[in-house]
């Protein structure tokens, strides 16, 4: 069936989107009468996913696409026909800015935007661009979305966890409105997955998937590996970065000498290294070099992705991440990659999640190639070799596997999916993760037993911030004041990294309006005040018994949030080392400010890679001062006092300690009880095992001689093994072990009579023939018998003696039950060994002449008979 000509969706009347004047020169517009017959009438209606790579035109065309089929079918409603989502706040405002020029109308009226802490938007809005927090935020206020016809959800394949669950979300608000469009869009090749998930619900198979051939340019990619390391345990080394830096410059010059209109883009993993490397940029001349990161203010972000004037200086933008996808900068032919990026990973043993250096996909590799090809003939610098490329793993992380779910676990509370079930979403959250948040909101009152939003729950989600975070913003307003408390949750909540650590400078900084993000952040504060005030009353009064002063309301604020990361110094080991609640010990960056404070409420913390966590491997990245008083206050619930204690030097000592956490606050010594001794025993046991009391050497020839019993007859005789030992304490070692609870010392303590206490009755009787402890000689004497080492599954039982004491002895004896021969070492008088042999018979019919001939004359006062069938067996010499 021919596809309907896109020009019935692009005259350009009664309101609708001239789209044949919007996408002139967009390879996307050849694509839009398939996806308008898709959506109209391929596979489940109102869905589908539109593949294509980036710099199509595809976040240009699609959105008022949507908007005229909408507007042709649908009554015109108040609020956005089409909300799209973007990433990231800066692809928002581009996107929009960049439809509303082209359909030449001002931004904020038939096109707009709202990212947090900034709207351009109003009645007239059809179009709006959106990040996937503030769609989620509505989705929950408002479950059928009923004010809004389509929703486009961009870069699905970037696999963002807030996107993954709006994804899930959505397709549930399909399966109730058949009148709700759904279109998601992916530059890779995974669009079939996403076909699969949200065209099921309608029972018609997969959604369809319409392809849009590549925009792109020829491509020209070189290698440049470097000869140093790109990473060490401090991070990205500088002498990368400095290739990194030195690569760019000199193929920006040599990229200028041919075409002066060329830009370039260099991608970064992180803003620390777009500042180092553009510092080292700017000293090239005639060249504007600009920074593009998640931390830069709107006006820096914008005028990196917008082109330069006419005439204007060229460029050279250095990025994280942020300038992979969604966005096409004007200018741009020239890409100088890294090859590394920042990815979150979850410590779950330390309760902290932290962005790590990796590589970076290739996938995303690819996209930041393709920056250079969007405009015209390009070229990439890849900072590594091909070998590198080839080990990258295909995709990035999905963000839900790896990241702390307490946010995503509220959201899907408030929705009716508790923990996701029922949901379906790209990826299942890993079970462990995702219990671990739901404990986390039921300490907050969030979730009730069965995991669903209690009425605070619904309160915390409304709050654009960490559910922690929320609940703190509730609890301090009773206690700082509600516009403190507001202040210190939006600061947290941002994205401005604290200089030194330090959150009261920060804030500071914000109140005077000396940073370009002050007035998003003074939008958060009106915002989060308004919130407080609107919940107060539903909210129990925090009890606290000593007044917090205005310069600790951000430290307190902190506490209440996270009463694990309340930390104290450790002393001895510098300024700059603390310990948390939970046990990690941080580090501040070097000359922090907040070095030197015995207290401090810790909002960020992750792993470190070296740079600035005074060797403990995890840095403290925000953080304020607390007092004593306000820690214990804020923290409460941890404080607890107990006897805690210890095994040592043979016995269990004791120490009342009164703590915060793993924090100890006070310990006096005192004597312990058997029940405080026990779990010590245990752990110390578990720890060094039986060697914890020792074996004597009576004991250890017992044991010895119990194992090979068990070894050739089994049953009933006991297996004397440590670990067996181990797990029936109770039947042979529990009064010893309750003497050492009680404070008794392991030197007074013999296993031997313990380890009787296993001997099988009545065969236990047979045990001195099973298994004697000596064997008697032709000599007459009783000789010790030494058994193998527990555990040897062929050693044999040994009788050293000297040679004179076997004399006449044909028959090599044999023990339990004749199964196992005696290994004889037949010693020379100085108890040299001369012989070792299991068959006395055939050591005197042969080998016994040479020993005789080498050792008479050496040991001429001993007897060494030519017959030794016949000689008396003597353990004397011959003069006695």
């Amino acid at each position: 069936m021919t596809s309907p000509p896109v020009r019935r969706y692009a005259d350009g009347v009664n309101g609708q989107f001239d789209l044949e004047a919007i996408g002139a020169g967009l390879v996307f517009a050849g694509s839009l009468g398939k996806l308008a017959a898709a959506l109209r009438a391929g596979g489940p209606a109102g869905t589908a996913v539109v593949q294509a790579p980036p710099g199509t035109g595809k976040t240009t065309l699609v959105p008022p696409l949507l908007a005229n089929i909408a507007a042709a079918t649908t009554a015109r409603k108040i609020g956005p026909r089409v909300i799209v989502t973007q990433p990231r706040r800066v692809a928002a405002r581009s996107a929009a800015r960049r439809l509303a020029a082209l359909d030449g109308s001002g931004l904020g009226d038939r096109i707009g935007y709202t990212v947090r802490g900034e709207r351009q938007a109003g009645a007239n809005t059809l179009i709006e661009f959106v990040t996937p927090g503030i769609l989620l935020r509505r989705l929950l206020a408002d479950p059928g979305l009923e004010a809004t016809d389509a929703v486009i959800l961009d870069e699905v394949h970037e696999r963002g966890l807030e996107t993954d669950l709006l994804l899930g979300m959505l397709a549930e608000v399909r399966q109730l409105r058949t009148d709700f469009t759904l279109v998601a869009m992916s530059a890779t090749l995974d669009a079939p997955r996403f076909a699969a998930l949200i065209g099921t619900h309608d029972g018609g198979g997969p959604a369809p998937v319409v392809d849009c051939p590549s925009a792109l340019y020829p491509l020209d990619v070189s290698w440049a590996p470097a000869a140093m390391p790109r990473l060490d345990g401090r991070g990205v080394t500088r002498a990368f970065l400095d290739h990194v830096a030195d690569t760019a410059a000199a193929a920006h010059d040599e990229a200028r000498a041919t075409d002066p209109a060329i830009d370039a883009l260099v991608f970064l993993p992180g803003t620390w290294e777009v500042a180092y490397v553009a510092a080292r940029l700017r000293g090239g001349s005639g060249t504007e070099v600009l920074e593009l990161h998640g931390q830069a203010g709107p006006a820096a972000q914008d005028r990196a992705v917008s082109g330069r004037e006419p005439g204007g200086t060229a460029r050279i933008i250095v990025s994280t991440a942020l300038a992979e996808s969604s966005l096409t900068v004007p200018g741009v032919r020239l890409v100088i990659d890294s090859g590394l990026s920042r990815e979150p990973r979850r410590d779950a043993a330390r309760g902290m999640t932290g962005l790590v250096t990796v590589s970076c996909s290739r996938a995303s590799a690819e996209q930041r190639a393709g920056r250079a090809a969007r405009q015209g003939p390009g070229r990439v610098v890849r900072c590594y070799d091909q070998k590198a490329f080839g080990a990258a793993p295909a995709h990035r992380t999905p963000e839900i596997t790896v990241a702390d779910l307490t946010g995503a676990a509220l959201v899907l509370a408030c929705w009716g999916a508790p923990g996701g079930r029922g949901l379906a979403l790209p990826d299942a959250p890993p079970q462990a993760a995702m219990a671990e948040a739901v404990e986390v909101l039921r300490e907050l009152g969030a979730v009730d037993v069965d995991g669903h939003a209690t009425d605070l729950g619904r309160a915390l989600a409304r709050v654009p911030a960490d559910p922690r975070l929320a609940r703190a913003l509730l609890d301090g307003a009773a206690v700082v004041g509600q516009r403190l408390a507001a202040e210190a949750v939006a600061l947290v909540s941002g994205d401005k990294r604290a200089p030194g650590a330090d959150l009261a400078r920060l804030l500071t900084t914000l109140r005077a309006g000396k940073d370009p993000a002050a007035g998003r952040w003074t939008e958060d504060v009106r915002r989060m005040e308004t919130i407080a005030r609107q919940e107060r009353s539903g909210v129990v009064p925090f009890p606290i018994a000593v007044p917090v002063a205005a310069a600790e309301a951000v430290g307190f604020v902190v506490a209440l949030a996270f009463p694990d990361r309340v930390a104290r110094r450790v002393h001895g080991q510098g300024p700059e080392r603390y310990l948390l609640a939970s046990g990690t010990q941080a580090g501040l960056p070097a000359g922090s400010p907040l070095s030197g404070h015995e207290w401090l409420a810790v909002a960020e913390v992750s792993r470190a890679q070296g740079r600035d966590a005074a060797g403990t491997g995890a840095a403290i990245r925000s953080a304020a001062p607390l007092t004593d008083d306000t820690a214990e206050a804020a923290a409460r619930h941890l404080l607890a006092e107990v006897v805690e204690a210890r095994f040592s030097q043979g016995r269990v000592t004791a120490r009342r300690e009164r703590r915060l956490g793993a924090i100890v606050l006070s310990s006096t010594p005192v004597r312990p009880s058997a029940d405080e001794g026990r779990p010590a025993v245990a752990r110390a046991l578990e720890k060094e095992g039986l060697e914890l009391i020792g074996w004597s050497t009576a004991a250890d020839a017992l044991r010895r001689r119990l194992a090979l019993l068990h070894r050739e007859l089994g049953e009933p005789w006991p297996d004397v093994a440590e670990l067996a030992l181990l797990s029936r304490l109770d039947e042979w070692l529990a009064p010893e072990l309750e003497a050492l609870a009680g404070g008794a010392a392991t030197n007074g303590i013999d296993l031997a009579d313990p380890l009787r206490r296993l001997l099988p009755w009545p065969d236990a009787t047979r045990l001195g023939e099973l298994a004697p402890e000596r064997l008697e000689v032709p000599s007459g004497s009783r000789v010790a018998i030494d058994y193998p080492e527990v555990g040897d599954d062929s050693g044999r039982p040994v009788v050293a003696v000297k040679l004179q004491e076997c004399f006449g002895w044909a028959q090599t004896p044999r023990l339990v039950n004749g199964r196992v021969p005696v290994l004889f070492h037949l010693l020379s008088p100085a108890r040299r060994p001369l012989a070792v042999t299991d068959d006395l018979a055939s050591f005197w019919s042969g080998p016994y002449a040479q020993v005789r001939t080498e050792m008479r004359g050496r040991y001429p006062k001993h007897p060494w008979p030519e017959d030794p069938w016949t000689a008396p067996a003597t353990a004397r010499t011959k003069g006695r």
